[in-house]
């Protein structure tokens, strides 16, 4: 187990919870990074210099823009105007544009949009006090298949949790592949995209919210941690697993029993044992104090 900070207390002893309080986190807000996806479908790809100004001009979410080589000329303004806004855009061969292109006709600029809009992590925390539960979170670092990123979100939201938070970078977005795979769940869960993972991990712990990392060399088994107050669930992907960075500001370090042969879970099958362990025990406290 990681040193809780100072001012928190461990499982056994937790101090009354910031999020349970009207605004909460001190009046200050979690700071969210550019919104939306990478995918390609009519409905979340703005094509053409016009219909990319009017996107930026009205604060449309949008997640990247790609940009034709040798045309920052013409379109270096609608670029500055972008990376101004915190969007990422990038420079591609013009033969790439044309296999993007729905119309075939982008202009040498190509808008990627969410297919949903991201939300805050303050609706999240909302949404727990609404239904007058412990917040449950699931943060998700270095998820970039949008198949695994849809799955989990698919879970969180059947298993009750009220929010999953991605980074900006090294992350699946929320395109047309995600939602599918969500099934519906973008409907109901509150997704947040954010600037620094550790960094709104130290917010979350202001807020009285406890760190768990999914790592196969945690100190403790899922079952032996009290996942009953409010905690976030830190998920890394199959092949590098979570950020030494991130983990590093987790609380705790858990690990899911395996008895096979093969190292590692799908990132999603590890949410859902994870989140699927933190229903069991709450639906056992709830039984107990009834």
């Amino acid at each position: 187990m990681n040193k809780q900070p100072e001012g928190r207390k461990g499982q056994d002893g937790r101090g009354a919870p910031a999020w349970r309080g009207k605004g909460g986190n001190k009046g200050r807000p979690f700071r969210g990074g550019p919104k939306a996806p990478a995918g390609a479908s009519d409905e979340n790809m703005l094509e053409g210099r016009n219909a990319v100004t009017e996107a930026l001009r009205s604060g449309r979410e949008i997640d990247k823009i790609y940009f034709a080589q040798g045309a920052i000329g013409t379109l270096g303004h609608l670029v500055a105007q972008a990376r101004k806004q915190g969007i990422t855009a990038q420079e591609i061969d013009r033969r790439k544009l044309d296999a993007m292109s729905i119309t075939g006709s982008h202009q040498g600029i190509i808008a990627l949009c969410a297919a949903v809009s991201y939300r805050s992590v303050e609706d999240m925390l909302a949404l727990a006090r609404e239904r007058g539960e412990e917040p449950l979170l699931v943060l998700c670092d270095g998820i970039t298949d949008p198949h695994n990123l849809g799955a989990i979100i698919r879970t969180a939201e059947v298993a009750g949790a009220h929010g999953v938070i991605i980074p900006r970078r090294r992350s699946a977005t929320l395109n047309s592949a995600c939602a599918k795979a969500a099934a519906g769940a973008l409907e109901y869960l509150p997704v947040a995209k954010v600037n620094n993972l550790p960094s709104v991990i130290s917010r979350l712990k202001e807020e009285g919210i406890f760190l768990f990392a999914a790592d196969m060399d945690g100190d403790r088994t899922l079952y032996e941690a009290d996942w009953k107050g409010p905690a976030a669930i830190v998920i890394g992907s199959e092949g590098e697993g979570i950020s030494a960075l991130v983990k590093k500001e987790c609380d705790y370090v858990v690990r899911i029993p395996q008895k096979g042969r093969i190292s590692s879970l799908n990132a999603s099958n590890a949410a859902a044992i994870l989140l699927y362990e933190a229903v069991r025990q709450r639906m056992e406290q709830t039984r107990s104090e009834v």
